[in-house]
């Protein structure tokens, strides 16, 4: 029922920034926690932060401070806003969605989310 469309990706040069989208089609937008995950060509896809029902964020290390996760509930819409990209930001980046019903956590594993997008490419060129 719940679809997720990332749009927003790109090629954008060493300290630059960008915001991807994610477009939630589906019931209780607002019952779900958001995820962001990324996968670099020849690794495993890995988390990235998220946002929870109550707006409330968390993120990996690596991209704290530079990455911010927001929503706007009336448009039911996700976003990751980067700033200070750098190469190793490089890859394909994925929104994830799980009604709190469903959450069993934890929220940096991909097992806990239920729909997927089909993702969007962002290059950072050095």
């Amino acid at each position: 029922q719940v679809q997720l469309v990332e749009s927003g990706g790109g090629l954008v040069h060493s300290g630059g920034s960008l915001r991807i989208s994610c477009a939630f089609s589906g019931p209780s937008f607002s019952m779900h926690l958001m995820a962001w995950f990324r996968q670099a060509p020849g690794k495993e896809r890995e988390y990235v932060g998220y946002i929870n029902a109550g707006g409330g964020t968390g993120y990996e290390d690596a991209v704290k401070g530079r990455f911010t996760i927001s929503r706007d509930i009336p448009k039911n819409t996700g976003y990751l806003q980067m700033n200070d990209l750098k190469p190793d930001d490089t890859g394909v980046y994925y929104c994830a969605a799980v009604h709190l019903e469903r959450f069993r956590g934890p929220v940096n594993q991909e097992g806990s989310y239920y729909s997927w997008g089909q993702g969007t490419q962002v290059t950072v060129s050095s």
